[in-house]
């Protein structure tokens, strides 16, 4: 897989990195949100706090981290190379970033941000899909990660045309099914968009970053395949209202995840590292996450005693976005910003100054305490929707200190970026 990889042909350091250091500022408006709520947002998943906390963390954190990690991954890993990335990345962040609070605005009483929501949004997502289809249009589907990458991209479309309609709807009072929408508009953005793109990444970056054997030939050839093609099938048949063809493709798309999830386990058990890192401990509690999220929607649509119950719903969103997502996404920043660091250092050294290791960019304690400081907070989140009373307050702390280090984490990577810049301009500006 690493023969697949294009360094050269990496975009601006300021392209992706603006989208890695705005995601944990969403996470940090999701504490302050359940600080503020406390324990009344933890009473079902459809109240306005809920939504609007879904959102900062699924747009602001999770859209914002899976975009700008596609700018870096087009390029490198398919050469798909977008044009004039950093107009590109500076307006879709601003409108991602901006259509992420006004969404959540929207829900929190001010039904006129949800058109605005919908207008930026729309404009970003557009103009991303467009420069990334664009690159992408030339590059032919020589493997896997290329070709689900691809896929992913019309997941991405789909999961945000039925937001933007959700978003229409709710602004202007229109009488549509929104429950149903709704529950498509999950399947797409967790299975077609999230987890394909996640499969065709991982297929390239848990072999390399964790040294782990390569994903099996056929379930490389054909989970994104599957991750799209049984969403559009559900949704026909959800939308025409046959309810036991809904409920075995539905079960089809739980199945499918926690496949991805235990493929990606025993991948980690045959790795030759002999302690696994941070990166490595977050993509495995990611994984179980995930499958536990599984098992419990399984057993909910079952288990009449367990889907009658109001937890379930909120116990399995946090294992999905919390657990699963999140946990991924912050081990994957704790292995490409420190890896964009040393490749731009290197660059500007031009071959006459070496950069320096990769493991000095982010101290290996910091990380270390703040995945800790991470794990703690999903276990207190997961108690909180059994006891809101007792743990709500103490989740959002908990959730906000997480983030908090996170955000100084990735601000470290930046300064050390820009302090070894400056050293290597007056090195070379010095030599004769």
């Amino acid at each position: 897989m690493q023969a697949l990889l294009s360094f050269d042909q990496a975009p601006p350091f300021s392209a992706p990195i603006r989208f890695f250091l705005t995601a944990p500022l969403f996470a940090i408006l999701a504490a302050l949100l359940i600080l503020w709520e406390g324990p009344d947002l933890f009473v079902s998943r459809w109240t306005a706090a809920t939504l609007a906390l879904t959102h900062l963390i699924t747009v602001g954190f999770m859209l914002q981290a899976m975009l700008g990690a596609m700018i870096q991954i087009l390029p490198v890993v398919a050469g798909a190379n977008i044009a004039r990335p950093r107009f590109v990345a500076a307006v879709v962040h601003l409108a991602i970033g901006s259509g992420a609070l006004c969404l959540s605005a929207g829900f929190l009483g001010h039904p006129p941000f949800f058109n605005l929501a919908a207008l930026c949004l729309g404009v970003g997502t557009a103009l991303f899909a467009a420069a990334a289809a664009w690159a992408l249009y030339s590059v032919q589907s020589t493997n896997p990660t290329i070709r689900g990458l691809k896929l992913s991209l019309i997941g991405l479309a789909v999961t945000v045309m039925l937001g933007l309609l959700l978003s229409i709807a709710l602004g202007e009072s229109l009488a549509l099914p929104l429950l149903q929408l709704t529950s498509i508009h999950l399947a797409w953005g967790v299975v077609a968009w999230s987890i394909a793109l996640l499969a065709a990444v991982a297929l390239v970056v848990v072999p390399m970053f964790q040294l782990t054997p390569a994903y099996p030939a056929d379930f490389a050839r054909r989970f994104c395949w599957a991750a799209i093609v049984l969403p559009i099938l559900w949704s026909l048949v959800d939308l025409l209202g046959w309810q036991i063809a809904s409920t075995t493709l539905a079960s089809a798309m739980a199945l499918l995840t926690g496949t991805f999830a235990l493929q990606t386990l025993r991948l980690q058990s045959q790795g030759t590292r002999a302690r696994f890192d941070a990166s490595q401990q977050l993509w495995r509690v990611g994984m179980i996450c995930l499958i536990a999220a599984c098992g419990l929607w399984l057993l909910a649509r079952f288990l009449p005693m367990l889907g009658d119950r109001r937890e379930w719903p909120l116990l399995c969103g946090i294992l999905v976005f919390v657990g699963g997502f999140m946990s991924v996404i912050v081990g994957m920043f704790y292995k490409i910003v420190p890896f964009l660091v040393w490749l731009h250092l290197q660059n500007r050294g031009g071959g006459r100054i070496l950069a320096p290791n990769m493991n000095k960019v982010i101290a290996g304690w910091q990380i270390e305490r703040q995945m800790h400081a991470h794990f703690l907070s999903l276990a207190t989140l997961l108690t909180a929707t059994l006891f809101p009373g007792w743990l709500a307050y103490p989740a959002g702390l908990l959730l906000l200190l997480a983030n908090t280090w996170l955000l100084r984490n990735l601000v470290a990577a930046i300064v050390f970026y820009r302090r070894h810049c400056a050293q290597i301009d007056a090195t070379i500006s010095a030599s004769p």
